[in-house]
């Protein structure tokens, strides 16, 4: 089915000569071009890219020191520092830290079932879920 603008202009070229649309249907669909991108935005094809050169060595994997010491490991937080000079930070007794810090959640999150519905924590879980399955859906559908 052709849209009503181009039927008005096959009007006039049928008094010339006979078209049929299926014909000007298909001529339309094998003359669209298809603009092949690479992944830093440029027409391929366009320029020249790089050249490669032998074979891509291999990196080789640095060994991270690990702390052994016993006595350091308890009174430091290990890999604290991250510059050249200075040491790590050394721990304080539990009485200087503030109570809320002992109340954190540091296992799995609450079930959804467990929490009460009139709290926006709630609502960004039911939020997050829903768009996890709509996305879960999509990723199954044919194109």
């Amino acid at each position: 089915m052709l849209p009503s603008f181009l039927k008005r202009g096959l009007l006039q070229l049928r008094q010339i000569t006979i078209i049929i649309p299926r014909q000007i249907q298909s001529n339309a669909v094998c003359c669209a071009a298809v603009k092949k991108t690479s992944a830093a935005g440029g027409v391929m094809g366009l320029g020249k890219g790089k050249k490669k050169v032998g074979k891509v060595s291999t990196m080789e994997k640095k060994e991270i020191p690990v702390e052994t010491d016993p006595e350091k490991l308890i009174n430091y937080v290990c890999g604290s520092n991250i510059y050249l000079t200075g040491e790590d930070i050394k721990l304080k007794d539990d009485s200087e830290y503030p109570d809320w810090l002992w109340t954190l959640n540091t296992g799995a999150p609450p079930r959804l079932e467990s929490l009460d519905p009139n709290t926006k924590q709630y609502w960004l879980r039911v939020r997050a879920a829903g768009m996890k399955r709509n996305n879960r859906l999509k990723s199954l559908r044919r194109f």
